[in-house]
Parts: structure tokens; C-alpha cells; sequence
């Protein structure tokens, strides 16, 4: 396995500059036909003593219904980890189109509790570049640590699909069944979304990517109407769950069609106990209640 020698950065990147500096970068490259090859960078980037803003940390625990309190919630620390992560892939040898990226799948390990008084070093890498029957997939990972410390706290892998690009060199996978068919369950909560959806998590989150923010600017990338925030989401239905998650868990998610706004989400939680009646893990799955088409289904277990 190689090892990936960060390039430290001075600040957090900006996430409106990195998605215009993205569209400049895919407007090049088509007028000049030109592409980064199909490998990935080798470098990741770092940012050292990073600390969250408190007022922004309680405004995020409000929209999506999260305990208040010192402790940083798992999808604050990926939101905050996510301009360093996009700007990993915004690197000019980065071989994918940033914009229009397929946001598939995440996975969090919060190893301990992050307290919103710690400074962090975080850092981002790519790997694991792989064909997908849709396009070229890859994995982004982000690390937390306590500034000047090795012990890692929190890991996110974010798995992205450039839909439509398929790199030399890249095999797509061989045909598969596809997953296995939903079954509606009963509802233990319903969501109503408004169109506002996107705009408010953009606030918390910095995410003011346009296909979140409104119908004009959702339609100008090619969408019907402006989607939620796929980690919104994610979050939201971490935050139902509760405490039963303690302070080591594990998170995933998969996401499987995206929530146009506005929109009604009915929401599933089943809980597994240990045999002691110790909380172990919770699975959850939501969906549109009208057509039963699911949206996104995870789980969160203890570690």
C-alpha cells in the first residue's frame, strides 16, 4: 500500500471557490480535449488545528434535530471535513469531473467522542479507483485526530460515482442482480421537507453546491427540481436514533435515489439489543410514501 504524503494547507479550502474552480477545469477540459489519465493523485491534503465555530455547531444540531451539546455530532465532522475532502479531488491531476459526482455511499467509525473546544488535524485522500457499470467509481477518506496527536477519532470513506465516465484502462464490473427488492415496512417517522431544505443545511454545512439550492440552479446542472442534501439526510436519521449509539459506533449509509424538494420522507428504525438488553445496533430505512421507492437505508452499530 502506498503511502500518501499530505500537503498541508493553511487554512480549510473554500467550497465555493473549489465548485468554481471545478466548473472552470471541466469547461477546459472539454474545449481542449484533454484528461489527467487514469490514475489517481498520490498526495492527500491536510489542515492542522482546525477548530469548529460554536454558533455554526448549535445551528446544525437544531435543523436536524440533534441533542445539543459540546460534543460534535458524526455528520458536523464530516461536514467539516468536506471541503479538504472535495479539495483533494479539485487537484488538477485528479483524473474525474468534480461536478456531477454521484454521491453513493458513506461510512463512519467515531472511535471517541470530539469535543467542539478540541483543535483537530484533519486530512483527505482518493483511492480505490474502480469501474462501476454506471460509470467510475472511487473512494474519498477523511481523518480526524486531536491536533498533534496520531490516535485517529474519526474516519469517513464518502464512495462517489462520475456517471458516464469511463476511464481507460478501468474494467467495469461484470452484470449483477442488483439489490434486493424493498419491501415497505411501517413507518415509526415521517419527514416534510420544504424546498428550503437545501438552503438551510447549505448554511450549517457550507455544501452550497447548486443542485441543492433552488429549481433554477438545480436545472442548470441537468436536474428536475433542487435534491436534499444526501449527508442532511444521513444525519437526520442518525440524530433520531439518539444516544443508543454511545460514544464508539459505526455509521453507513447507502443512498439510492435522491429526495426532490419538496418532499414528505417516511423513515423506519428497528433497534437490536444484546442478550444483557444493551443497545447493539439500529438499522433504518426511508422512503417516499407514496410511490415506496427507498430513498437511502443504513445502520448504526456499536464498535
Amino acid at each position: 500500500m502506498t503511502t500518501v504524503q499530505p500537503v498541508i494547507l493553511g487554512e480549510m479550502p473554500s467550497l465555493s471557490k473549489l465548485y468554481v474552480n471545478g466548473a472552470a477545469q471541466a469547461a477546459r477540459r472539454r474545449v481542449l480535449g484533454t484528461h489527467s489519465g487514469s490514475a489517481l493523485p498520490e498526495a492527500g491534503h491536510e489542515v492542522r488545528g482546525v477548530t469548529p465555530d460554536v454558533g455554526v455547531l448549535t445551528a446544525y444540531q437544531h435543523l436536524i434535530g440533534e441533542t445539543a451539546g459540546d460534543v460534535l455530532p458524526a455528520g458536523f465532522i464530516h461536514a467539516l471535513a468536506f471541503p479538504l475532502a472535495m479539495s483533494v479531488m479539485n487537484r488538477d491531476d485528479f483524473p474525474l469531473p468534480l461536478l456531477g459526482m454521484v454521491h453513493l455511499n458513506n461510512h463512519v467509525e467515531q472511535r471517541s467522542p470530539v469535543f467542539f473546544t478540541e483543535p483537530l488535524d484533519i486530512t483527505a485522500r482518493v483511492g480505490n479507483l474502480r469501474g462501476h457499470r454506471a460509470g467510475t467509481q472511487l473512494d474519498v477518506i477523511a481523518e480526524v485526530r486531536g491536533a498533534g496527536t496520531a490516535d485517529i477519532r474519526w474516519t469517513g470513506v464518502s464512495t462517489y460515482l462520475a456517471r458516464g465516465v469511463f476511464l481507460p484502462g478501468i474494467d467495469k464490473p461484470s452484470a449483477s442482480s442488483g439489490p434486493a427488492e424493498f419491501k415497505v415496512p411501517n413507518p415509526t417517522a415521517m419527514w416534510r421537507l420544504g424546498v428550503d431544505t437545501g438552503r438551510a443545511y447549505a448554511a450549517v454545512s457550507g455544501d452550497f453546491n447548486p443542485i441543492h439550492l433552488s429549481v433554477l440552479s438545480a436545472k442548470a446542472l441537468g436536474m428536475r427540481r433542487s435534491i436534499a442534501h444526501g449527508m442532511y439526510l444521513a444525519a437526520r436519521a442518525l440524530a433520531d436514533i439518539g444516544a443508543a449509539k454511545g460514544d464508539s459506533f459505526s455509521w453507513k449509509v447507502d443512498f439510492d435515489s435522491p429526495v426532490f424538494l419538496p418532499a414528505r420522507v417516511a423513515l423506519d428504525i428497528s433497534t437490536v439489543q444484546a442478550a444483557g438488553g444493551a443497545w447493539q445496533r439500529s438499522d433504518f430505512a426511508a422512503w417516499n410514501p407514496g410511490s415506496g421507492r427507498r430513498y437511502f437505508s443504513g445502520s448504526v452499530a456499536a464498535l
